[in-house]
């Protein structure tokens, strides 16, 4: 079968809507079902994808996962925005900046962009309305800055990403903080340029900044301390050498039972079962996506797939600027039409070896990757964080995608720095 007719069966079976997973299991079959002679068996099939799943660093997914959901339902996003809020919400733009910097901040607790959008979002939406802020503004604010979720480490992209590549995800982890910082102040510059022009109305803003100065700063402090400690926890004890990436989730899921139960009192004892059967009924889907796609992979190796597409395009381009060009469009229009967990499995394997013949480190591309991928989830037809967002608000979807285009031009600005200038990813991992 050719690649062409292979690939279009596949797209075929998406745009139709059958389900990722199903997708996945139905291509990595359909050589044998072709052609008796290949020698990737169903049975053989099915074992990778029960092999795909015994992974000791994809158990951090599930627990990444439902530490965000607790941290959700703790409604730890309002504590650390009146944190970030106290410093900089008296200036032009201070309060839609602060709600930059909670994404960022939720993204280290809860490793997902859908998460973020939905836990800040659902506290700041509604409170940028009251300041003044235009309802289509803050939604795509809170859509484009949710993407900083699978950025911002500890990301669940950075854990599948290193399934299939055998990258390291501590290095993964470490290598996000100055991209997902960089893409943060781009976002914020953004904001402030969007402030200025249009304005803001001073008076609401300044009477609500008051309400926050005279909580305090010890109080407000105090109040977010644990929130603020969550990610200083998870990556110090994986910086640390207490912790792999798969025993900090765990620990991360302990710390924000403690202090959304006993600390902050946010949750009670009987809300724990519905959060695991939430966790759970997320996580499945994820799971069967992963196994599917691990059986996917191993077909497209064995059908030599990433060879040809190696060689089409090194064969034909040796301009390594025109080749991450390439790449990088392949990505975005990917990100546009799967989700990135999909994406990530699809795609590594055909552009691993690419990457690693232009000399590009594997952990760096991991970077690049998930914040291509994190553009798609703000760009129809298939953007998670504009569904997520349009559900919260009741904003037409594509009215959110028209108003995120400054934002994500900022985003793609900040994407080519990280793209061509590798020690932004590599500088912290380097020290390693």
């Amino acid at each position: 079968m050719t690649i062409g007719i292979f690939f279009l069966i596949f797209f075929t079976l998406i745009v139709v809507g059958t389900p990722i997973a199903v997708v996945f299991g139905a291509m990595a079959a359909l050589p044998k079902i072709l052609n008796n002679s290949f020698p990737y068996t169903i049975e053989a099939a099915i074992r990778s994808m029960v092999s795909g799943l015994d992974s000791f660093t994809l158990l951090a997914v599930p627990l990444f996962m439902l530490s965000g959901i607790i941290m959700a339902r703790g409604g730890i996003s309002k504590k650390l925005f009146n944190f970030f809020a106290y410093f900089i919400g008296n200036k032009t733009a201070g309060m839609p900046c602060a709600v930059i910097i909670t994404c960022m901040f939720y993204g280290a607790i809860s490793g997902s962009s859908p998460a973020t959008v939905s836990a800040v979002g659902s506290m700041t939406i509604p409170f940028l309305i009251t300041l003044g802020y235009d309802k289509v503004f803050s939604t795509a604010l809170v859509t484009v800055a949710g993407g900083l979720g699978v950025i911002i480490p500890p990301s669940i992209s950075y854990i599948v990403y290193s399934s299939a590549s055998n990258a390291s995800p501590s290095a993964l982890f470490i290598g996000g903080i100055f991209p997902g910082m960089l893409i943060g102040l781009a976002l914020m510059i953004c904001a402030y340029i969007h402030c200025k022009k249009n304005g803001e109305d001073k008076n609401i803003l300044k009477e609500n900044y008051e309400k926050i100065k005279k909580i305090g700063f010890y109080p407000l402090f105090k109040e977010s301390f644990f929130a603020l400690l969550t990610p200083i926890i998870i990556l110090g004890s994986i910086y640390g050498g207490v912790a792999s990436p798969t025993e900090a989730a765990a620990i991360s899921v302990l710390y924000s039972l403690i202090i959304c139960i006993f600390v902050y009192k946010t949750l009670r004892i009987k809300d724990l079962w519905a959060i695991i059967v939430e966790g759970s009924k997320t996580y499945i889907t994820i799971l069967f996506i992963i196994a599917a796609a691990t059986a996917f992979g191993r077909a497209i190796t064995l059908l030599r797939y990433p060879q040809v597409i190696n060689g089409s395009i090194l064969g034909n381009i040796s301009n390594k600027i025109l080749i991450l060009f390439i790449i990088n469009a392949i990505l975005l229009v990917f990100g546009m039409f799967l989700d990135n967990i999909p994406n990530i499995m699809i795609l590594t394997p055909i552009f691993l070896p690419i990457i690693k013949d232009i000399g590009m480190d594997p952990v760096h591309f991991g970077i690049m990757m998930t914040a291509n991928l994190a553009i798609g989830m703000v760009t129809p037809p298939m953007g998670i964080n504009l569904f997520v967002a349009s559900s919260m608000t009741q904003v037409p979807v594509l009215k959110i995608a028209k108003a995120s285009i400054p934002f994500l031009i900022a985003f793609f600005i900040a994407l080519l720095l990280i793209v061509f200038i590798p020690q932004i990813s590599l500088f912290l991992p380097s020290l390693l």
